[in-house]
């Protein structure tokens, strides 16, 4: 009989965590999902399964025959980027842990490094990781639960699309500058424009201190990108927003014709990054400056990722024969 109660409240648990399961995910800024959004589940991750989905994501530098391939995901015949040097993407660069993405940027000089680099830079030593989604989609609420990798490298959140850059946020997790220590603490996000005349000119930025470093601890960050602008959140609470008609004026105060740009399809970028003007570890011990005890040694430092979650609005009903 105790045999049998056991399995009984085992089944009720199995199925309750089943329903929980199976309940859909609302926006951090709207859990009672009073704005009708619904999940974009071709473009969203949990990050939960023991592989990579790549029919979701595209991962750049994977190696093939010993050497690192970039392709675009979108036009296997074209080239893509490489990564700002010194460091270079690495397919390698990345694992799947406790439920997390963890992009890895990696002390590694022995890596095939590409002989040149764009701008007259020069690739070595450090590798980096980079995620470029496959499926594109305009307007909606893109939303990640991540912490900044603790080092001298970018922990980047962005997309791209039909010639323009949204940059969600460009995070510098370890600024040692003695001018920009505060950057450990900036939410930084901009807009580009890649059309022929601009050539990826930033026609709008903003720079916040969010009063705590990005790679202390996990942080929910959330974008709301519309016909009408952009909204950005940070824990649920509303930090910044911008009209277009602001970000136009914005750019037309700076001499150029339009500012948001971001009106047509676009898809999601992960990646670390190195910018030299900010500082770029230069040992293997200078990059894991800040890992914990038992990890210093390993020459990796993790940009740690829970989700990516897109939501869009839901369509209204069409009305049927005779409707209103």
């Amino acid at each position: 009989m105790h045999n049998v109660k056991r399995l009984l409240a085992m089944l009720i648990l199995a199925t309750c965590l089943g329903v929980a399961a199976a309940e859909p995910f609302h926006p951090h800024t709207d859990p009672e999902n009073t704005g009708n959004w619904v999940l974009n589940q071709d473009v969203s991750d949990e990050f939960e399964g023991r592989e990579i989905d790549e029919e979701k994501w595209c991962i750049v530098g994977k190696f093939e025959d010993g050497k690192p391939i970039y392709r675009d995901p979108d036009s296997p015949k074209r080239k893509v980027w490489k990564g700002r040097a010194p460091s270079q993407f690495s397919g390698r660069n990345y694992r799947l842990e406790d439920g997390k993405l963890m992009l890895e940027t990696r002390w590694e000089p022995d890596f095939p490094f590409s002989p040149a680099a764009p701008k007259g830079g020069k690739y070595g030593d450090i590798t980096t990781a980079c995620f470029i989604g496959r499926r594109m989609f305009k307007y909606g609420y893109m939303e990640i639960r991540s912490k900044a990798a603790d080092a001298e490298v970018t922990s980047s959140f962005w997309a791209t699309g039909n010639n323009t850059e949204l940059d969600m946020f460009e995070m510098f997790g370890d600024h040692r500058q003695p001018k920009k220590l505060a950057k450990d603490k900036e939410l930084w996000w901009s807009i580009h424009d890649w059309s022929r005349q601009m050539k990826g000119k930033s026609v709008y930025t903003e720079h916040h201190n969010l009063g705590f470093r990005v790679a202390d601890a996990f942080h929910t960050y959330g974008i709301e990108w519309s016909e009408a602008g952009i909204k950005y959140y940070v824990d649920g609470k509303l930090v910044t927003e911008a009209t277009a008609e602001q970000i136009d004026a914005y750019a037309k105060a700076k001499g150029f014709d339009k500012g948001y740009v971001v009106t047509k399809p676009i898809k999601i970028w992960l990646d670390q990054e190195t910018f030299p003007w900010h500082g770029v570890p230069d040992s293997k011990a200078d990059l894991e400056l800040n890992s914990p005890e038992g990890k210093r040694d390993d020459g990796v430092v993790d940009f740690e990722i829970e989700y990516v979650r897109v939501w869009q609005k839901a369509q209204p009903a069409k009305a049927g024969p005779g409707g209103q």
